[in-house]
């Protein structure tokens, strides 16, 4: 029986959206990783990991490929597992299916289900692992992730947390016109506000820089939107922490990521830390 000390994550997800990646990332942090271990000797593991004088507390489990009576296995094993009193995240990697054909073309890489080609073996894994994927504490579209921002997003989730907060919450900015985040709780859409991207000396510039958080700041219709979200926050925040969710992503969006949106995830950031968290912010096309 797993003690309440014990820490596992379950890494799954689609093939190529990131698994291998994920597991060298958190072996180097010093966690006792084990790749393809079938679910029925999961509980083993955790039978081993609780006994007494017991030196491993923290344990990655890599799921395998298999089909759908594997998923469900997998899925009976989590359950087990959290009723067992150890603290357990099941983490999902996902992509877009153009993103996962383009990686296994780049690769050579053959599908695990690619009996039909590239795309069908990925339409049937992806309904395959809807009910492991319904049981994720964490989803990550790795569509626009390389290798290194993959990591450090994996980091932010399972090193430089504080357990002691109780749910961890990150923020994050986006473009609408590079697509809506997928792994995202809330939405916040911040386009009525007037764009810097239409002021010669702005445009150039990105939500990081003081004239262009000025200007943002200094519309009229800004403190109103944020005194609002602040009300909402100091609502939703202790309510979902109540009900033991682990997780909580908050993506604020504006037409192309660079300006307005990366201002008030910012700002956001800061209203959710004086409730009490400590978010971790991310803008995810400030570049563009």
């Amino acid at each position: 029986m797993a003690t309440a000390m014990s820490e596992y994550v379950v890494i799954t997800g689609m093939s190529g959206a990131g698994r291998s990646t994920a597991a060298d990332t958190l072996e180097d942090a010093g966690w006792f990783v084990i790749d393809n271990l079938p679910p029925s000797l999961i509980g083993k593991v955790a039978e081993l990991v609780g006994r007494p004088g017991s030196e491993t507390e923290r344990v990655a489990l890599v799921s395998g490929r298999g089909g759908g009576e594997y998923v469900i296995e997998l899925s009976e094993a989590v359950v087990h597992l959290r009723q067992s009193g150890a603290n357990v995240r099941v983490l999902y990697l996902d992509a877009a299916d153009d993103v996962l054909v383009r990686r296994f073309e780049n690769t050579r890489r053959r599908h695990p289900l690619a009996g039909d080609g590239v795309f069908a073996g990925i339409t049937k894994e992806r309904e395959v692992l809807e009910a492991i994927k319904s049981q994720a504490d964490i989803v990550i579209d790795t569509s626009e992730l390389n290798v290194h921002q993959l990591r450090d997003r994996l980091l932010d989730l399972f090193e430089r947390d504080d357990p002691g907060v109780g749910m961890q919450t990150s923020v994050v900015s986006f473009g609408y016109k590079h697509g809506l985040p997928l792994d995202v709780d809330l939405v916040f859409d911040c386009r009525f506000l007037p764009n810097p991207h239409w002021v010669d000396d702005l445009r150039p510039l990105t939500g990081l820089d003081e004239p262009v958080r000025d200007y943002v700041l200094g519309q009229p219709q800004t403190d109103d939107f944020l005194d609002r979200l602040d009300h909402l926050l100091e609502l939703l925040l202790p309510a979902y922490r109540k009900e033991g969710k682990a997780y909580l992503s908050i993506a604020v969006g504006c037409t192309g990521g660079r300006h307005r949106s990366v201002v008030l995830a910012e700002e956001v950031a800061k209203r959710v830390e004086a409730h009490g968290f400590k978010p971790s912010v991310a803008h995810r096309d400030v570049g563009r």
